[in-house]
């Protein structure tokens, strides 16, 4: 019989998305007030894989991914998502256009997990309006794509920075 208890730590991630004139410092600093120290920044690369922020946010988004310094339970990324939506719709939201999509997730030594707003077949209602998702597990010795997983987060740069992320974290928790 398993014994419940407390999830190991996690190290929390974001995934940036952008709209000039926004400049990512200014991104970068509104998190850190919210969520400690970044310890890592992929590029930022013109964000190609889909249309589907363009209505709301037009043409020409830019991507970036962080981490975090400060480990995170995995049981407060549905209070890390409500914390970034706040964020964005305060700091980043005018004329009823969003200049700023965050999205957190956390790295664990097995997978990186996302949470979202919208439902899916794939996706785990959690409390308050979030879902999480599986979206890469450890297979062969680093983290690997799934069925479902976003194009963006496929792509060789994603995996290298969530990979050396995991790779960070796993570090850090042994010492």
């Amino acid at each position: 019989m398993s014994t419940p208890h407390e999830p190991d730590p996690a190290l929390l991630i974001v995934a940036l998305l952008w709209q000039p004139p926004v400049r990512l410092e200014q991104i970068v600093t509104r998190l850190e007030q919210e969520f400690g120290p970044c310890d890592a920044r992929s590029p930022a690369f013109d964000f190609t894989q889909t249309t589907y922020y363009e209505p709301e946010m037009g043409a020409g988004l830019t991507r970036c991914y962080l981490s975090f310094e400060r480990f995170v339970s995995p049981g407060s990324l549905p209070d890390i998502k409500l914390a970034t939506n706040a964020i964005e719709a305060h700091a980043f939201t005018a004329n009823a256009r969003r200049s700023v999509n965050i999205d957190p997730g956390i790295v664990t030594g097995h997978s990186l997990i996302l949470a979202t707003g919208k439902d899916f077949s794939h996706r785990v209602y959690v409390r308050d309006g979030i879902y999480e998702e599986v979206s890469l597990i450890v297979r062969g010795g680093s983290l690997q794509p799934l069925e479902w997983t976003y194009r963006d987060y496929r792509t060789p740069l994603a995996l290298a920075f969530f990979e050396e992320c995991r790779q960070r974290f796993l570090r850090r928790r042994r010492s």
